[in-house]
């Protein structure tokens, strides 16, 4: 059985998708797919996800094509059975956009559709400029191992299920886990039963403008958790204020819900969560670091909440495998680690490489980093810096552009030349040559654009050295 179809939907066959490649467009594709819909849509290029939406039935088509978007439905009677999702990041010129607007196709942005997915259901909406990831996608895999009514909506690929959307049955108060995008400020789309905020440090500012901007978007999504609803978020944020139910949580005591007894075995982190009700014991999970305990912290209470047992939550984080590219560990031996994580902005490199420096004392780091946009180099180079010279060695490839253009004088060797680190600067050609000149205890690979390419040679070719 999969979650029931929404009735706000009954009157479209045909759900097309402008940027249906993107880790949130795709989870809503698939949603469609399985409810019995006609699935199509465009992306930029093909990628692994396009492949497995294409082995799953859904046509996907990589050229800006009017005649394309055209023909996709010449077999339909009327364009009122058409729904066209598409997503902000595609540019407003781009002509099969443009196509569906000028013959007055229904069109909704991403966010819009998954508010109307989830208004009949119970709705735990996760936001945060970090951890929103690994904590929805703990949270669903708690509520999942509870044998609850859980259907998610995820912003990576989780280990345990193999997907980014995960579906419901027909048992039970229906649970709809989803991520609170704040890019475009998409989360002002949603009315959660339960909010949880993790972070709200400075991003997108090509969006905002202003760091203020985004904090105060924060507190307007905050705002709209629905009557008898919650809000928890992590203690310290600039939501004490507002008039909603709340609790806090932190792995630094001083909050509604605390990590404690935090410390570190066989290279895993093992803690104990409380309140002021409940005490858990010695749990641990695959997911190293203190950030991810706090993630942990934070999935904990929303299982609580919504009334799962102790036990059924600790064996449940002890199974959680985390998300692909989150501290992703693709090689793990005696003579050498290699981890891959998506970590795009300061403060994630910092969590990501503290851990690594936690978990692995007197072992010499290397980080080959891809900077994921130029408005996001510009604006935060010194964190880059900063949080990239905790590292032993860098690589610092070029800016992955992703939606933008070119900044006049912006380059990745902004970035470069603030770093006091070990460092070289390559294209991401001959990272694979360098990173062989200079080897290391442990590697990661750094980034949210295409860096990925580089998982499977760079695994190669660290088992071959390991072997000779």
């Amino acid at each position: 059985m999969v979650f029931q179809v929404n009735k706000l939907f009954d009157n479209k066959s045909h759900i097309y998708f402008v940027g249906i490649g993107g880790i949130g467009m795709s989870a809503i594709a698939r949603y469609f797919k399985s409810i019995g819909k006609e699935v199509s849509g465009y992306d930029k290029t093909p990628t692994p996800l396009t492949d497995e939406l294409q082995s799953e039935g859904i046509s996907v088509h990589f050229e800006d094509n009017l005649g394309k978007a055209d023909s996709v439905y010449s077999d339909v009677k009327s364009k009122d059975s058409v729904l066209v999702v598409y997503t902000p990041a595609i540019p407003k010129d781009h002509s099969e956009l443009n196509f569906f607007l000028d013959k007055h196709y229904e069109l909704k942005k991403r966010s819009e559709v998954l508010g109307m997915i989830t208004k009949s259901s119970y709705t735990i909406g996760i936001a945060g400029t970090h951890g929103k990831t690994t904590t929805s996608s703990m949270v669903a895999h708690i509520l999942k191992s509870a044998g609850m009514n859980c259907t998610a909506f995820l912003g990576g690929i989780t280990k345990n299920y193999g997907t980014n959307l995960l579906l419901g049955n027909s048992v039970g108060k229906k649970y709809t886990v989803v991520e609170a995008d704040e890019y475009d400020r998409s989360f002002l789309a949603l009315y959660p039963d339960l909010a949880v905020i993790t972070s709200m440090d400075a991003d997108h500012l090509d969006i905002y403008g202003d760091h203020s901007y985004m904090v105060e978007s924060y507190r307007l999504y905050a705002q709209q958790v629905k009557q008898g609803g919650r809000l928890i978020y992590k203690s310290g944020l600039q939501l004490s204020d507002l008039e909603v139910e709340k609790n806090t949580y932190s792995i630094h005591g001083d909050a509604d819900f605390n990590g404690d007894n935090i410390r570190i075995a066989d290279h895993r982190y093992h803690f104990d969560w409380k309140s002021a009700e409940t005490l858990i014991s010695d749990l641990t999970s695959e997911m190293p670091g203190l950030h991810n305990v706090e993630n942990a912290v934070a999935a904990i209470a929303v299982a609580k909440h919504v009334g799962i047992a102790n036990d059924i939550i600790k064996s449940a984080l002890a199974t959680y495998n985390g998300v692909k590219r989150r501290f992703d560990y693709q090689l793990r031996t005696s003579d050498c680690v290699f981890i891959d994580d998506y970590a795009h902005h300061p403060e994630e490199l910092r969590a990501c490489i503290s851990s690594v420096k936690e978990l692995y004392p007197g072992k010499r780091v290397t980080g080959i980093f891809q900077p994921h946009l130029y408005s996001r180099t510009r604006d935060f180079a010194e964190g880059f810096a900063k949080s990239l010279s905790m590292l032993d060695c860098l690589i610092l490839l070029d800016i992955y552009p992703a939606r933008e253009l070119p900044i006049p004088g912006i380059t990745s060797e902004i970035i470069f030349n603030e770093v006091t680190c070990e460092k070289y600067q390559c294209s991401k050609e001959i990272a694979l040559e360098v990173l062989e000149a200079h080897p290391s205890d442990v590697v990661l690979t750094l980034g949210a654009g295409d860096i990925d390419q580089l998982v499977q040679p760079i695994k190669q070719q660290l088992q071959k050295a390991v072997k000779s």
